[in-house]
């Protein structure tokens, strides 16, 4: 069977949430399930490189049967084998096609060459991209909150703030309305200048400064425009979250889905919590619908 040649066209970058597309190939899977590729859809996967933002979830629909997607992934091929979720290459490596896996406990009705509508639950996209703008919100609110601790010239952020958050991210999760962000701060971050001994007692300023931050960018609401840049539409091409800040135009790379303006949250919090012990930063962040 013929694997696709070309990465899925991905139309939730554009806020989409239902889509048609055309069944390029359907993997059985040993669990039982079956991975569904389409040649395009709306539904956001996750990526197994970095899995931050969970999958959409939703329907899709083919010869009148409706089909819940119980997951959906990255997969990757070169032509010889499809990986599922654990692509041996990063997202946009050459010579791979990089596609979208929709998981399905039964594909029967689904063959290759049909046409299927895929349809995403809204409610469900909008808590994950109100959770992801929140969580692109707080790391640059805590970059410039943490700013005073650094004692060397380190890589800045796209407002020109100590790149705190590019450094020390040990891992990132998105959540509805919200997101929880995990730091490292061990020798190689005090190697490059971070006066981690004094983040005990600056924690209460540092949360206070971030929230004072992140309360003036949601007051201007409708004005925060934020968008997605891509270079193209393919799962595979580079994609950048955009935001029209009140000092500025701030991008960060990102795959995932997001909020079209700040208008559409009433506020975003940030809660820190410092282990010293385990060297570990957490960022616990809150945004609350409109």
């Amino acid at each position: 069977m013929t694997l696709p040649a070309g990465d899925t066209v991905v139309t939730y970058p554009d806020g989409d949430l239902a889509s048609t597309g055309t069944v390029l190939h359907v993997e059985p899977l040993a669990d039982g399930r079956s991975a569904v590729i389409l040649d395009r859809t709306a539904f956001h996967p996750v990526d197994p490189v970095w899995p931050d933002q969970p999958a959409d979830t939703g329907t899709l629909t083919a010869g009148g049967r409706r089909v819940p997607v119980v997951g959906a992934v990255v997969g990757a091929t070169d032509g010889t084998a499809l990986h599922v979720g654990d692509a041996p290459v990063r997202t946009g490596t050459d010579g791979w096609s990089f596609l979208v896996c929709h998981l399905v406990d039964d594909a029967t009705g689904i063959d290759t060459g049909a046409t299927v509508e895929v349809t995403v639950d809204g409610e469900t996209r909008r808590a994950l991209s109100a959770g992801h703008t929140a969580c692109h919100l707080a790391s640059l609110a805590l970059d410039e909150a943490l700013a005073g601790l650094w004692t060397k010239e380190v890589p800045l952020d796209g407002r020109g703030q100590p790149a705190f958050d590019q450094l020390a991210i040990a891992s990132s999760r998105i959540l509805p309305d919200g997101s929880v962000d995990e730091y490292r701060i061990g020798k190689s971050l005090r190697k490059k200048g971070f006066a981690a001994a004094e983040l005990p007692q600056a924690l209460a300023a540092v949360t206070a400064a971030a929230n004072a931050l992140l309360a003036g960018w949601v007051a201007a609401g409708a004005d925060v425009a934020i968008s997605i840049e891509r270079d193209g539409d393919g799962l595979g091409e580079r994609r950048r979250w955009r935001a029209g800040l009140p000092d500025g135009v701030v991008e960060i790379p990102c795959g995932g889905t997001h909020l079209h303006s700040l208008a559409e949250v009433a506020a975003i919090r940030v809660e820190l919590d410092y282990d010293q012990e385990a060297a570990a930063l957490t960022m616990r962040t809150t945004a609350v619908p409109v």
